[in-house]
């Protein structure tokens, strides 16, 4: 029986921010788990030679999440290859890394409206199915700014924080109806949004020291997690953050 907990044949599954990094990390996760997978992003050409290889079980939707007038009809797209998802995974994000003295009020709107709002609104759209189903998974990305005030991370760590709320409040609203809610949070993952971490050798070993691990995440570190929260193996466990950090939030 346990091995069938983490197979997802026969679902439908969403990334959003599928393009690249932990995002695209999980699509391929969830279709090598058995789901028949939704890509969605602005820069699709980044997913094209995957959902080529996948046979058919994958499909792109070229979306702006940030524009919120346009949620509607993203989710309407987002149904049409498969039917309408039981999982989504809320990956795309921003970080503008601006100061607090130099935030701006363009940038605090996309950040808002691209890691707390579109998470939301695009959930919302799909609910009714999931519920109709009886049967859903909804997984947000926290971060370590959920909690942690980082330097140039006010807009940033201020949506990621909302993300925390938001995980316990969809909880409370939709898993009386099948829908679980939880949030993932990653430690430091080398991914587009992390390249300047990266990019600077001294601080990347810094961060890895502050772990229990003693290292910095890798890809495949997300697979097991997001699995376990996409699937038959969280069937009790909802409203909760998740944090994939090696141990980074617990020192």
């Amino acid at each position: 029986m346990a091995e069938h907990l983490l197979d997802l044949t026969g679902k439908v599954a969403c990334v959003t921010g599928a393009s690249a990094g932990l995002g695209q990390r999980a699509a391929v996760a969830l279709a090598a788990a058995g789901a028949q997978v939704v890509g969605v992003a602005r820069r699709t050409e980044a997913l094209a030679a995957w959902a080529d290889a996948t046979g058919g079980r994958a499909a792109n939707v070229a979306a702006d999440l940030s524009q919120r007038d346009q949620i509607a009809q993203i989710a309407a797209e987002i149904s049409t290859p498969f039917g309408a998802p039981d999982i989504i995974v809320h990956a795309a994000g921003i970080n503008t890394r601006e100061t607090a003295d130099d935030v701006t009020p363009e940038g605090w709107d996309v950040t808002m409206n691209l890691n707390l709002a579109a998470p939301f609104f695009l959930t919302q759209a799909l609910v009714p199915a999931m519920k109709a189903k009886g049967w859903g998974r909804v997984v947000n990305f926290a971060s370590l700014q959920t909690t942690r005030a980082f330097p140039g991370g006010i807009a940033y760590g201020a949506s990621k924080a909302g993300i925390g709320q938001l995980t316990r409040a969809m909880a409370e609203a939709w898993s009386k109806h099948g829908i679980n809610a939880n949030a993932i949070g990653p430690g430091f993952f080398p991914t587009e949004l992390t390249g300047p971490v990266f990019a600077d050798p001294e601080r990347a070993a810094r961060n890895a020291a502050q772990t229990c691990i003693g290292r910095n995440g890798e890809l495949h570190d997300i697979d097991g997690p997001l699995l376990f929260l996409c699937s038959d193996a969280s069937a009790y466990v909802t409203g909760q953050i998740l944090m994939v950090d090696g141990g980074f939030t617990a020192k």
